[in-house]
């Protein structure tokens, strides 16, 4: 019976470190994350490790009940809900013989799929070429089954191993080399913009809480506004007019995700560095989510990570067209008190953030 890398089995962890982590909805994210590359999950699978095991992360014995289940339901991939360490990743693959993969791996896969410009392309293959200098070995697991083992078999596969860890070395290099050049010219064109002295506010929050929608809302543009998880991955700035006359640019930045892969932040610090020197912020939440809680405290984490948390900051409640509870919409009012609810599908509100906008420059 052949197994479909497409057809998945979704595995969540939770781990000492990680058990007040909303789990459900982690998984219910990672699927969504997993639909947009086309994998199709058959199950989801919930573990509890009281201490994790070197080997497997889990005991050997409940990693034997999921390459079971696995195997049950006819699934080529199997997908965590958390980090594997390289040796880990192997060791299941080498196991089960099949494709085990981490969250991490399903977020830089998305971002790859998702860049548009250099800019963008350059700090995704800067992220995965980190991720997999240390997973060399389990791309070279392959030579070990083909060749039966052995010293100087291995001894070969080593050696190749060895010569393509100084290559992605050398490639790690070149990249950044390149990103820093990139990263010069943006700093130029921001500098020639801050010359004539236009403010600037940066668009944040969590991924599709609808961003570049309220971008076009606010500017009359059509920037690309997809339902899905990290439609747009490049900074956007478009031109806006305020109620008062005045002109500013606003600027559509990546959105958040929980759990965002360190690497990434790193690697996407051009991107984030908008919101750092924006004058303030617009803070978008998806006012219809259930999880708009956690989406909120995810969003704060990473702002202070970026050293922007003291930035003066509006925030909106968007996709209220979708919340039909009057009492739903007195609970978004008391989890952010003063923030605005608006409907970028609608209109509601718009006119309001805009004079909102226009107090707190003159202030």
């Amino acid at each position: 019976m052949g197994y479909d890398l497409q057809r998945a089995l979704l595995v969540g962890v939770v781990l000492p470190k990680t058990q007040d982590l909303d789990h459900d909805e982690s998984l219910e994210e990672l699927e969504e994350l997993a639909a947009n590359l086309g994998y199709k999950v058959q199950e989801t699978l919930l573990v509890k490790v009281r201490k994790p095991q070197a080997r497997f992360l889990t005991g050997p014995g409940k990693a034997q009940e999921i390459i079971d289940l696995a195997k049950s339901l006819r699934c080529g991939s199997i997908l965590f809900d958390e980090l594997l360490l390289p040796s880990q990743q192997r060791n299941w693959e080498s196991t089960s013989e099949l494709n085990v993969i981490d969250r991490q791996e399903v977020i830089l896969d998305i971002f790859a799929d998702r860049a548009q410009t250099r800019e963008a392309v350059l700090q995704v293959e800067l992220a995965r070429l980190q991720y997999e200098l240390p997973r060399m070995k389990r791309l070279w697991t392959h030579l070990d089954r083909q060749r039966g083992g052995g010293a100087v078999q291995r001894g070969e596969g080593e050696a190749q191993i060895e010569i393509d860890q100084r290559l992605i070395r050398k490639r790690i290099a070149k990249v950044k080399g390149e990103l820093n050049q990139v990263v010069k010219r943006r700093g130029i064109q921001r500098k020639q913009r801050m010359k004539v002295p236009v403010p600037s506010v940066a668009i944040v929050g969590y991924t599709n809480a609808g961003k570049s929608t309220l971008l076009n809302s606010l500017t009359g543009s059509d920037i690309l506004a997809a339902d899905k998880l990290f439609a747009t991955l490049d900074p956007t700035s478009r031109k806006l007019t305020l109620p008062s006359g005045r002109i500013i640019v606003g600027t559509d930045t990546v959105g958040f995700v929980n759990r965002l892969p360190h690497r990434l932040i790193q690697a996407f610090k051009a991107t984030f560095e908008e919101a750092l020197v924006a004058d303030f912020l617009v803070h978008v939440l998806d006012g219809s989510s259930p999880a708009v809680e956690t989406h909120l405290k995810t969003t704060l984490e990473v702002l202070e990570e970026l050293g922007a948390e003291e930035k003066p900051c509006i925030t909106v409640f968007n996709k209220t067209d979708l919340v039909h509870e009057p009492v739903r919409l007195r609970q978004l009012g008391t989890i952010v008190p003063g923030a605005l609810s608006i409907s970028c599908k609608t209109g509601d509100g718009i006119d309001g953030l805009l004079t909102r906008i226009d107090e707190a420059l003159r202030e």
